[in-house]
């Protein structure tokens, strides 16, 4: 493998790839290019990035040291410190720049970090103890501190380049030998290798690379990552594209143009991040694309596509563009300089679209203000855990600010919860999901299976339900019941018409469960108990500031709208009821409704 120097991963921004980088998603002539040699500085960007670090800079002297009697167990806010403060002392417009006070500080907490650091090289990140991939974490920062520092040589800074080339080369040594825990793991470790071998060369850290590199880098045809996770595909997107330039590979970032489109489908019109079929813990959190920000920037200047300098522009206007961008990445800016460069302020892209995930069974669809999330792809069997997909909800609608954050369908079939779709077909304009579930009842055992005492191996029921000291392999399933449930939602131009059937066995509670943003407020439909509101048979509005939706007719026919999660949720006393305002459409099967959501 050939290792290339910081000087010239900087020098990589002027110099072009080598070929195209096709995407069916991109235009047909959209190619890598190099870089314009005259390109202008983004000068208000720098002076807010410099404005922002040094508010970041007073409130870490406000804030003063960590108290070296409480033993840290999260390094990454220390490491982000060190950026902050080293950025201030480096740059020539920072009030902050060649400050004593701040050397003195950056020394202490470089001081701290070393003491930290094991003899292995690595350090604790909450019950992660003594971990590899969490001090490949650490080094990410702490690397582009070393070069911003390399860069900006000042005399009374030697002290700390040189306490923190201890740390790096220590922390190497983990890099070399650890091991990681999850998919994206390996990324970060291989990145923080190529980081350390640009400032220290050493083979060994680029035979280490080659290892992981050996083991291939996963990307499906929908542009996913292993993990599917909107957390982890940022970093990896900043890893390959690191070490797409350390390594000289500049193919890793076809990799990361595929990802990168993905999640452009995966962006609403507010910045905000679809979660909904991610295997780790975001799907269940609220994110935003500024995640992405410096990877979209890095890519829009590199290959100029309209696609990713509308992400750039969309990003830099979302409200927390200051304090997860601006706040601590002026670093990254001085570590690579043609992050500093300008782009167009605009971008001339088409942002309707429908755009169909058939690998992660997700539908995106965008019509003016209305954006429509569909999902039907959990993994299966359902299994509540990390690295596994299982979110219920299968539709999300939103018009301007009126936000529909999840549809979710429930059923009291033998207590195991939430439809969950075998997948999603699509037929014209039409998206159909299915899931059948089946119970079972059970035979006494054969005689040559029975024990006198009872003592029979604590084991999982057939239908995954439950367990207990039954025997269940070698009992007959009888009296086997089985539901069938089909959601068929068809779009119009922004409009969709839901045809629910759920047959099986009669008179089992369905209910439709609607979660809508705080502070919605809700017409047409019927306040009952804990806050919950039931649409009968007439047609809801629910509206935020000047947005409106409309759904209806509804049904009610039935109030049991608590403990809709499966025993495997509701046993230990768990909910997936989130905040919001919750309405419910509810019946008895055989169940068949239509209504409509615009």
């Amino acid at each position: 493998m050939n290792k290339m120097s910081r000087g010239e991963f900087l020098k990589l921004g002027s110099l072009s790839l080598l070929g195209a980088l096709a995407s069916d998603a991109v235009l047909a002539n959209d190619t890598f290019f190099s870089a314009d040699a005259t390109a202008k500085v983004d000068h208000e960007l720098m002076k807010k990035l410099i404005a922002t670090n040094d508010t970041s800079v007073k409130l870490v002297l406000q804030k003063g040291l960590p108290n070296t009697g409480i033993r840290l167990s999260n390094f990454r806010p220390l490491a982000t410190t060190i950026a902050i403060l080293s950025a201030a002392v480096s740059h020539k417009d920072s009030a902050f720049y060649k400050s004593e006070k701040l050397v003195e500080h950056l020394n202490q907490t470089a001081d701290i970090l070393l003491k930290s650091q094991y003899s292995d090289g690595t350090l604790d990140a909450g019950g992660n103890r003594q971990s590899p991939p969490d001090t490949a974490f650490v080094l990410e920062s702490i690397c582009s501190v070393a070069t911003v520092l390399n860069n900006h040589k000042q005399e009374q800074l030697e002290g700390l380049r040189n306490k923190l080339k201890k740390f790096i080369q220590n922390a190497g040594e983990a890099m070399i030998t650890g091991g990681i825990h999850t998919p994206n793991h390996r990324w970060v470790v291989c990145t923080a290798l190529a980081n350390i071998n640009s400032l220290y060369p050493d083979v060994r850290y680029v035979n280490r690379i080659d290892q992981w590199l050996a083991e291939g880098i996963y990307l499906n045809k929908d542009g996913h990552y292993a993990e599917r996770s909107g957390v982890y595909s940022a970093v990896i997107d900043k890893a390959l594209i690191t070490m797409a330039a350390l390594l000289n590979k500049p193919e890793l970032l076809e990799i990361v143009h595929k990802n990168l489109i993905t999640y452009y489908y995966y962006t609403e019109p507010n910045g905000d991040l679809v979660t909904v079929d991610s295997k780790r813990q975001d799907q269940f959190m609220n994110l935003t694309a500024t995640k992405f920000y410096l990877q979209y920037r890095f890519m829009a200047i590199k290959t100029g596509n309209p696609m990713f300098i509308a992400m750039v522009n969309r990003i830099e206007k979302t409200p927390d563009f200051e304090q997860y961008v601006l706040k601590d990445s002026l670093v990254s800016f001085m570590e690579n300089p043609k992050l500093q460069q300008q782009i167009p302020a605009d971008a001339k892209w088409n942002l309707d679209f429908e755009q169909f995930f058939t690998f992660s069974n997700l539908a995106r669809i965008r019509r003016g203000k209305t954006s429509i999330t569909l999902f039907g792809g959990n993994d299966k069997p359902l299994m509540i855990v990390s690295g596994r997909s299982s979110n219920p909800n299968f539709l999300m609608y939103r018009k301007g600010e009126a936000v529909l954050k999840y549809m979710r369908m429930a059923s009291s079939f033998f207590r195991m919860g939430y439809f969950s779709s075998d997948g999603i077909e699509k037929v014209g304009n039409k998206y159909i999901l299915r899931e059948t579930k089946e119970a079972d009842y059970y035979q006494p055992l054969a005689a040559e299976f029975i024990k006198p005492d009872g003592d029979y191996q604590l084991s999982e029921s057939k239908d995954r339900r439950f367990w207990n000291k039954m025997d269940f392999e070698n009992r007959v399933a009888s009296n086997v019941k089985k539901q069938t449930t089909i959601i068929e939602i068809e779009e119009n131009n922004g409009i969709l018409n839901l045809d629910f059937k759920v047959d099986g066995p009669p008179n089992t509670e369905i209910t439709i469960e609607m979660c809508f943003k705080e502070g919605t407020k809700i017409e047409g439909a019927t306040l009952g108990d804990k806050g919950n509101y039931f649409l009968k048979s007439s047609i809801a509005t629910v509206s935020m500031e000047n947005d409106s939706i409309q759904l209806g007719p509804g049904k009610a026919e039935h109030q049991s709208v608590n403990n809709l999660d499966s025993e495997e949720y509701t046993y230990h006393q768990g909910s997936l009821r989130t905040d919001g305002l919750h309405v419910y459409v509810t019946g008895f099967t055989p169940f068949h409704h239509k209504m409509t959501i615009s």
